[in-house]
């Protein structure tokens, strides 16, 4: 190696953690802000003191007070973030006995269970509206990618063989969705091995029913690995047809709002059947793969950047929606029982479920970055 390769190496190196490193933290950042600012300012609405807003964890790097006291700030663990209400013990949101025994008017727990459920779930909830308004500006100011959704060959003992597609069939619905491009079969499809789908197709002017079920075939993830999707096996040239189709306002926030749900409903799926042992845990993407992703769409473009930021931050909204102690939906789970029981869970129950909550975030973790360990090996 001569001395200029040598010299640059450690340069080289230090460039591509920062094309890992930048764009994640720029799209989590991003992303984090618009969660927390949900919590802040159905809070701010109710009444509630709100002491800090803080992006990241840990010792603050810099911050200000704003006029209502609130200290907004950027901490030096850039890996999340919290709002802190008046009482409350640390970032969980976990109140002090003090509070819980002596709440103040102004405080997150002296404020009726509606109110408290209405601040917490707003979190989840601008997730999901950040994604709406993604979406819905991309297809607006970049437009829709439309080619016709006719079939150009059919591969041989494939799915679509087996249900008897041919040549120049064209879909019109499948699973009960409206198709209209031939990327709206791939979108469908490729969420739904194994699924048996009800399909129309129009074959030369003529309606017809058929049943197709997608297979499970592992394609490249454009990160050195391979993803599993449902695959029917049919083929159509996109070149030859394929333009973008801009929406007007409306079409764009129906089309965003439908996006949305199809993550969520896609996401859901999965997870049922990973709990039914019909799914592998290893397409669970943890925060190493994620900066490989924000990198390569980076990388791509702004627009591939921004949707992704949208992608995520629907995965955000709903895993904070479980019932699991220490993320939203834990909240909501005790507000629940509070509601039931007439009278919140008392404080020793309250704390050994946040103890739960926090081993099952922190296994999830784990297993998580295990999985993308053994997918930078394997890649």
């Amino acid at each position: 190696m001569d001395l200029t390769s040598l010299l640059s190496a450690p340069f080289s190196s230090i460039w591509t953690i920062l094309g890992y490193i930048v764009p994640f933290l720029g799209v989590m950042t991003f992303i984090v802000f618009f969660h927390e600012f949900g919590h802040f300012i159905v809070a701010r609405w109710c009444g509630v003191k709100i002491e800090a807003f803080s992006i990241g964890f840990g010792r603050e790097i810099f911050g200000w007070n704003d006029k209502h006291g609130t200290r907004w700030k950027i901490a030096w663990l850039p890996l999340g973030g919290y709002v802190k209400f008046e009482g409350d013990e640390n970032a969980a949101s976990v109140p002090s006995e003090e509070v819980r025994q002596n709440a103040s008017e102004t405080s997150f727990y002296g404020k009726p269970l509606w109110q408290r459920a209405l601040i917490v779930v707003a979190g989840p909830m601008a997730n999901f509206l950040l994604a709406i308004a993604i979406f819905s500006a991309t297809f607006m100011i970049v437009g829709v990618s439309v080619s016709d959704p006719v079939v150009d060959t059919v591969i041989a003992d494939s799915a679509a063989a087996e249900a008897g597609l041919k040549p120049g069939d064209r879909f019109v619905s499948i699973n009960g969705q409206p198709v209209k491009s031939f990327m709206d079969v791939r979108r469908i499809v490729s969420a739904r091995a194994g699924e048996k789908l009800a399909t129309v197709i129009d074959r030369a002017g003529r309606k017809l029913t058929v049943i197709l079920t997608p297979r499970i075939k592992e394609v490249p993830d454009g990160l050195g690995g391979k993803t599993r999707v449902g695959m029917i096996g049919v083929t159509h040239n996109v070149s030859k047809d394929a333009h973008f189709e801009r929406k007007n306002p409306a079409e764009a926030l129906k089309m965003g709002v439908e996006q949305t749900w199809q993550i969520v409903a896609g996401t859901m799926s999965y997870l049922k059947k990973l709990v039914a042992g019909e799914a592998k845990s290893d397409q669970v993407a943890g925060p190493i793969r994620i900066a490989q992703y924000t990198s390569v769409a980076a990388s791509v473009s702004f627009a591939v950047l921004v949707q992704l930021a949208g992608i995520l931050s629907v995965s955000i909204g709903l895993v904070n929606l479980f019932p699991v102690p220490m993320l939203d939906g834990g909240h909501l789970l005790y507000y629940l029982i509070e509601a039931v029981r007439g009278k919140p869970l008392g404080q020793s129950a309250q704390e050994l479920g946040f103890k739960v909550g926090l081993a099952l975030v922190l296994a999830l973790m784990l297993a998580t970055t295990f999985n993308d360990i053994l997918h930078l090996f394997s890649s």
